[in-house]
């Protein structure tokens, strides 16, 4: 199995940054939806064309790149024996706070599409760069393997 995996390396490796690109993509649009969302009146047609763009970009982006960037992923770093590194451990952790931030970030969409509002519209633009953050820390981990 390791050596199917050591000769496919570069199919992971493309494999997982096109969908680590889709998925981060996605998140940070679905803040700046949820930002639209929080603007319009609870009930009306346009919080409802918000609530569907939302759930779209859930449905045809989140989930599937998420799913695909652990695979991917997790085939990655057993092709190369990344479990015992120390820059590993901490891009795992990482990657497991900003799926955590994912699924938060989804449920609080689907209650704002039920009329709630959970967040305000400054701590939806500060979420939005969560992202952000988690996107350089984990490339200059991998890129300069800092331990």
């Amino acid at each position: 199995m390791q050596e199917f995996l050591a000769t496919t390396y570069f199919w992971l490796k493309a494999g997982h940054i096109i969908f680590v690109i889709f998925w981060m993509a996605g998140l940070f649009i679905l803040p700046r939806q949820m930002v639209y969302m929080h603007a319009s009146a609870a009930g009306s047609d346009e919080e409802a064309l918000w609530a569907s763009r939302t759930q779209t970009l859930s449905k045809v982006i989140l989930i599937p790149s998420i799913i695909l960037v652990w695979v991917l992923g997790l085939a990655l770093a057993s092709a190369v024996g990344a479990y015992t590194q120390g820059w590993f451990h901490a891009k795992l952790l990482l990657v497991v706070l900003l799926s955590g931030y994912h699924g938060y970030m989804s449920a609080t969409a689907k209650k704002m599409a039920r009329g709630e509002r959970p967040l305000s519209e400054k701590q939806l633009r500060l979420f939005n760069e969560v992202p952000a953050l988690a996107t350089v820390l984990v490339v200059v981990l991998v890129i300069v393997k800092p331990f």
